[in-house]
């Protein structure tokens, strides 16, 4: 149950390349933007999308491998956990951060096939 508390589950499509470093010390990161929409109508029964924008970051292992498999405009769903943080910019004002902690991630794949008519 201790996996409940904060956990985050997206699935949406890559906005840009994924951003991936490797530190002196060996240490591999990759950071994503990540895009999911919401459908709704308005009051005039237009279709209105909804985009909210997620930062991503993920570590290790996996970091290289996001980095080598997905592209921009890729689906991917990503599980994890949610972390706020603070910093302070170049003029002194305290700025805040959240972002998904990523401990895994599918590439979604559309099964072209099953788009054919047969």
């Amino acid at each position: 149950m201790n996996s409940l508390k904060n956990s985050v589950q997206l699935i949406g499509n890559l906005g840009k390349e994924v951003d991936f470093k490797t530190f002196e010390n060996g240490t591999q990161l990759a950071k994503l933007s990540l895009a999911t929409n919401e459908y709704y109508k308005n009051s005039k029964g237009e279709k209105i999308q909804e985009t909210q924008w997620h930062n991503v970051t993920c570590w290790g292992k996996q970091a290289e491998i996001m980095s080598k498999i997905l592209e921009k405009g890729n689906e991917v769903m990503v599980k994890g956990k949610l972390v706020h943080r603070s910093y302070e910019d170049k003029d002194g004002n305290t700025r805040y951060s959240s972002e998904v902690v990523v401990n895994e991630f599918l590439k979604i794949t559309k099964n072209v096939e099953a788009e054919m008519p047969f």
